[in-house]
């Protein structure tokens, strides 16, 4: 969320479907809202039709209309959809979602390559943990970032006595660039 859309797909978005159908849907509280939702949805979905729709024309062009799901799906379960896509996809979690976002993309690269590599899962900026902070292993490998590079390429065990045996995996998979790149960050801490 918010979904991106690709030239072959076939239908909408749901985020978007969950948008437009709460835009249409007119109710005296969020809660009346929400269910009379949940109902449309139930029964657009087994008995489709142009009078019910409330796609704009583009889409309608594009799309063209739902197909019946009778046979292929139980009001059980559409109302099981309905009430996700109706919890998940609102404006409180897509603003949240928007601020997340947002704060990672302001990350520099190399705290984003220590988020995706869960290198700060063990090493925190200060705190000892399972394993030595960031700011201790610069300060020990500074003059030699090749040790670093290779705790990173290929793991270690046995280097840092308060881990008490913890073992770092190895990251074959990181290519040297991106080895560099979290080297800078680890400085910076």
């Amino acid at each position: 969320m918010p979904a991106s859309s690709y030239p072959e797909e076939v239908a909408p978005p749901l985020m978007a479907v969950t948008f437009h159908v709460y835009d249409f849907i007119q109710a005296s509280s969020k809660s009346e809202q929400k269910l009379k939702a949940i109902a449309f949805v139930q029964d657009y979905v087994m008995n489709p039709s142009l009078d019910k729709t409330f796609c704009d024309e583009a889409s309608l062009e594009s799309y063209g209309l739902m197909p019946s799901q009778k046979g292929k799906v139980t009001k059980g379960e559409l109302e099981a959809i309905a009430k996700y896509m109706f919890s998940f996809y609102n404006q409180e979690n897509l603003l949240k979602l928007i601020k997340d976002q947002q704060e990672y993309d302001d990350l520099s690269e190399g705290e984003k390559l220590a988020r995706k590599h869960k290198c700060v899962s063990c090493h925190k900026q200060t705190l000892y943990t399972m394993s030595p902070p960031l700011h201790e292993m610069w300060a020990r490998y500074k003059d030699r970032p090749e040790l670093m590079r290779e705790s990173i390429t290929n793991g270690s065990q046995g280097k840092w006595k308060q881990s008490r045996g913890a073992m770092m995996p190895s990251f074959k998979d990181l290519s040297a660039e991106e080895i560099d790149t979290l080297l800078v960050w680890i400085e910076k801490q």
